[in-house]
């Protein structure tokens, strides 16, 4: 007799997972940089692209030849997805008729705050894996020091992307399509001295991340604003650092999720199905009703020679 997964032996309320598979939470840019995958298996290896993936192949077919067969990516590291879990609660309290499973309004607002929650760790962990130096190689990435820091008098956001999009462009021969701005490399922007001067005759008074786009010839800039803390005892610090990733990553086939064959910077494997939410249960010591949800999934760095690390951009000169 097969063993059922973890997954499989939950029992989901269809109404609210499918709320919690169109959950967007605001202000968070992790997915744009590894955008979902669903995979089948909690452990494995991660889809990896090097050259092979871009190259120019020969597709002509002589009559009565065999066509010509061709595999894209290869086994790299493993990756090992735990269970990501939280239980949203509806007090009695908030209920005019406590034995009554609660409506879909408080149901789903509770489920939210627990989305929230599970968003921002992953943003957490898409931060720590795209902001790690030791992640990519001498040629993808710079650290940023002095007056070169795009707050210092020499700083030139502009010259240090289009360094990173060719940097990208001679290694995969594709040039990124996205820029991830931390928030105060962004800031940094909006008082650049190289960045007015070169929007000046554009008729703009003010910097955007769609200005920046068009500017830096990419089709996305966005912005990690999201700020989080360690502990309550912690003082709030930004997800993003000081930093900026440029990178390309696969665009999207038809929806949200994207197929992780494809060449790209990154993805967020994710068990299908998910996030998911339990039908919910009476819990008497908690005197309310428990929603169990689950994301179960993890962020993986599948190409990263397709990605350029700016360290310090956003940060004051020293």
């Amino acid at each position: 007799m097969t063993q059922q997964t973890l997954a499989q032996s939950r029992v989901a309320d269809p109404i609210l997972t499918t709320h919690a598979q169109g959950y967007v939470s605001p202000g968070k840019v992790g997915q744009k940089l590894f955008p979902l995958a669903p995979v089948n298996q909690y452990g494995g290896k991660i889809i990896t692209f090097g050259k092979e993936a871009f190259v120019r192949y020969n597709t002509r077919r002589a009559p009565g030849a065999e066509t010509k067969t061709v595999t894209f990516g290869y086994e790299g590291d493993p990756y090992s997805i735990t269970s990501n879990a939280l239980d949203a609660v509806v007090p009695r309290e908030n209920m005019n008729d406590a034995q009554q499973v609660p409506g879909i309004d408080l149901a789903t607002d509770a489920v939210d705050v627990v989305l929230e929650i599970l968003g921002r760790e992953h943003e957490w962990k898409c931060a720590e894996l795209a902001r790690n130096a030791s992640n990519y190689d001498t040629d993808h990435k710079v650290a940023l020091t002095g007056q070169n820091r795009w707050l210092g008098t020499s700083g030139d956001p502009t010259d240090d992307i289009r360094t990173a999009r060719e940097a990208i462009r001679s290694t995969i021969g594709i040039r990124p399509n996205l820029v991830l701005l931390s928030a105060s490399a962004f800031n940094a922007c909006e008082t650049n001295a190289a960045i007015l001067d070169r929007i000046k005759y554009t008729g703009r008074d003010s910097v955007t991340a769609e200005l920046l786009a068009k500017l830096w010839n990419v089709k996305e800039v966005v912005v990690g604003e999201e700020v989080g803390a360690a502990s309550v005892d912690s003082a709030f610090t930004d997800i993003w650092g000081d930093d900026v990733i440029v990178a390309y990553v696969s665009p999207p086939t038809g929806s949200n999720r994207r197929n992780k064959a494809l060449p790209s910077y990154g993805y967020t494997y994710q068990i299908g199905g998910m996030p998911m939410v339990e039908k919910p249960y009476w819990h008497p010591g908690r005197r309310s009703w428990v929603y169990g949800v689950s994301d179960d999934s993890e962020p993986v760095l599948s190409g990263v020679t397709a990605g350029y690390l700016i360290q310090n951009a956003g940060a004051a000169p020293a």
